[in-house]
């Protein structure tokens, strides 16, 4: 008998699924959508609306199959593809989600770093090595979760401080609602268009949400609390988003995070400036512990490696100096995570197919679970439109 949906259980399904939204709240977000206000104004809220709406229905899938099946979505992938074939496909699939999250953890450890530098006059470099320290440490004897969850709390109410910022910025209500649903693609913004979807839709999260799921028959969620909770979460985060985006309205010269502190000080207050600055550093430095081990997880999933293995930690130890080298070279932070975030918009298609092929597995779902013909619209305009805006994105870099 299926389980019925309460307050208390659809409460606590948005509180579980909100580790999603707090995942890709992180210095990307803040970044590549106070740069699509500064920029271009309006125009890429649009971006926003396409990539909340696509985060829900990829991650739903992706939970769903787990509820369907007991396994996340690594394992049904390997189990559907056999033999030597079944082998190149999950190694292709890891590959891009390691590279993905190589690429996330320089823009992590780049943001985190960027907001303690906003708080104290320690040098770059050291700041840099105290960030991998810490971070090392906790992913090696596993203290993550907790300490992950807290910095979440503190990045929502950085969301919160900016929400109170959008109110003033000069936009009528029926210039958002057209801005929202009106695609527009101007001159020079479309490796911003495929950072904003990068950010927002991200690949390893895929893997990472199916594999935290519990199933009904563990006494876990039935399918109308996960989508409730899925919608609930991500449209919340979404909605941060946003505002960061109208933030970057008022932000009249060129993007740098002192000028999002400043915006913050003159509208509420010097507090308000060091909350953008902690709520930075406490966004890297969540998803600096994140990305990392979502490589390992997906290994595990995809490729069988054991947890905590030697092969285990030396893929988070591989993800982490990635970070850490870009953080000691000293690059400017802003072109990187902007770039990472459009690689990850990039790679999204590839690791969609695999999601669509396996949600419409009729015979390992049943009818109950596999997709419907409107869900499977929805998740093909989602890999077409990716696919097409990373393919420009290839193109006009080759030119």
């Amino acid at each position: 008998m299926p389980k019925s949906l309460s307050l208390r259980s659809g409460l606590g399904s948005v509180l579980f699924w909100s580790v999603i939204s707090a995942a890709f709240i992180g210095p990307g977000s803040v970044t590549s959508c106070a740069i699509a206000g500064s920029k271009f104004g309006l125009q890429l809220l649009w971006v926003l609306t396409f990539a909340t709406l696509g985060t829900v229905w990829l991650q739903e899938a992706a939970a769903r199959i787990t509820i369907a099946t007991g396994q996340d979505l690594g394992q049904v992938i390997t189990h559907t593809y056999a033999g030597n074939k079944g082998r190149r496909i999950a190694w292709a699939l890891f590959l891009a989600i390691f590279l993905g999250c190589a690429a996330y953890q320089a823009g992590n450890i780049l943001g985190a770093v960027s907001g303690l530098a906003l708080l104290t006059n320690i040098p770059v470099p050291t700041l840099t090595v105290v960030v991998g320290f810490v971070c090392i440490l906790l992913l090696w004897i596993g203290s993550t979760q907790s300490l992950a969850n807290f910095l979440g709390l503190i990045v929502f109410a950085m969301g919160g401080a900016f929400i109170y910022v959008a109110f003033g910025t000069p936009v009528t209500s029926v210039q958002l609602a057209k801005a929202l649903v009106v695609p527009t693609i101007p001159t020079g913004s479309l490796l911003l268009v495929n950072s904003l979807i990068g950010t927002t839709i991200v690949p390893y999260n895929l893997f990472f949400g199916s594999s935290i799921v519990p199933t009904v028959d563990s006494a876990g969620q039935s399918l109308s609390e996960m989508r409730l909770g899925i919608w609930v979460a991500v449209v919340l985060g979404g909605i941060i988003s946003v505002v960061l985006l109208l933030a970057g309205l008022l932000i009249p010269e060129d993007f740098s995070y002192p000028h999002m502190a400043q915006v913050l000080t003159d509208r509420l207050g010097t507090w308000a400036g060091s909350l953008f600055a902690f709520g930075l550093f406490a966004a890297g430095f969540a998803s600096s512990l994140t990305a990392p081990l979502a490589a390992s997880v997906t290994a595990q999933s995809l490729l069988g490696i054991r947890k905590n293995s030697p092969a285990y930690r030396a893929i988070w130890l591989i993800v982490m100096g990635t970070g850490l080298t870009f953080g000691l070279l000293n690059v400017t932070p802003i072109p990187v995570i902007v770039a990472v975030q459009a690689i990850n918009g990039v790679l999204l298609p590839f690791v969609t197919l695999f999601l669509f092929a396996a949600v419409n597995n009729r015979k390992l779902l049943g009818d109950t679970y596999c997709n419907s013909l409107s869900q499977n619209i929805a998740m093909g305009l989602v890999v077409i439109v990716t696919a097409v805006l990373g393919l420009w994105n290839v193109w006009l870099a080759f030119q």
